[in-house]
């Protein structure tokens, strides 16, 4: 069990690290105007995307393979666990809006600002920050 857990830590964590860099580069995308710039913000969201998602399909899958081995959190002081669950799909939702945007992108289609891709790129801190405090602190 210390062994999937150990793995579902460093695939979280890695998976992260792939959703706060890849907005990160809509941004500094958004701003670009340079075509060498552009092509190289190209080829960086793509092989970033490419990275991250079956990092954050190891860090579900592990997630997934915990909970069956302690059992489905069903009744009282597992209440932050449906929480952080849910906060987990709407990450994933968030990995799928990535793939979306980093297609726009490519398809020199985006249609938002630097200063949108600045407020997009706080989610994942933010959902971080809840997941992090439901688990240590199991509030509920």
């Amino acid at each position: 069990m210390l062994w999937v857990k150990a793995f579902h830590i460093v695939m979280v964590v890695s998976w992260f690290a792939g959703l706060f860099y890849l907005p990160r580069l809509f941004v500094n995308h958004a701003m670009a105007t340079e075509p060498s710039e552009i092509a190289r913000l190209k080829l960086m969201e793509r092989k970033l995307y490419r990275f991250m998602t079956p990092i954050g399909i190891l860090a579900l899958a592990t997630g997934i393979w915990m909970w069956g081995l302690y059992g489905f959190f069903a009744g009282e002081g597992w209440r932050w666990m449906h929480v952080k669950l849910t906060l987990v799909l709407l990450l994933a939702g968030y990995h799928g809006w990535c793939w979306k945007i980093y297609r726009d992108f490519a398809a020199d289609k985006n249609t938002r600002s630097h200063v949108w891709y600045r407020f997009f790129n706080e989610v994942p801190v933010l959902i971080l920050i809840a997941v992090t405090i439901l688990v240590v602190v199991k509030p509920f």
